[in-house]
């Protein structure tokens, strides 16, 4: 199996997406993540919904988890507000690595070697000529699983 033949169309946003947007894609979706593209559609960085979710946890709430059972469900209701007015870009870490990327051509196990040493949950795959860099679709850890898995005599 090829990156090519494994790729998938994805959802992607752009940095300057409405990250509300982004989140609610996420969600209908039960996307594990987005891919975050620039104008041309060339693969940015990766936007885990684990860190849409950390947006939206009160700083104070991280440090001490225990203050939680304190926040009455109204309040706790209006966690996405705090998405509002936001972009992508802005919901990104500021230690975020650049997304993994795979050649067309690269085997599964080569993909799943760049998922695993970047424990990533999603690899763009990408074509790159003189023409540019060109998204032909995503490879999920999930999905990579489901095909690995129906390959295997196991």
């Amino acid at each position: 199996m090829r990156a090519r033949d494994l790729a998938e169309k994805y959802e992607t946003v752009g940095l300057d997406s409405d990250a509300l947007d982004a989140a609610r894609l996420m969600a209908a979706h039960r996307l594990p993540a987005l891919l975050v593209v620039d104008d041309e559609g060339a693969p940015q960085a990766v936007l885990p919904a684990s860190q849409m979710v950390k947006i939206l946890v009160p700083g104070y709430v991280i440090e001490d988890p225990a203050l939680a059972a304190v926040i009455d469900e109204r309040h706790a209701d209006r966690l996405c507000a705090a998405l509002a007015g936001r972009a992508v870009r802005d919901c990104l870490s500021k230690t975020t690595p650049p997304p993994v990327v795979a050649a067309p051509d690269e085997t599964a196990l080569e993909v799943a070697a760049h998922m695993a040493q970047a424990r990533s949950p999603l690899v763009a795959v990408v074509d790159k000529d003189k023409a540019g860099t060109r998204l032909l679709g995503v490879i999920t850890a999930s999905h990579l699983l489901e095909r690995l898995l129906a390959a295997s005599s196991l």
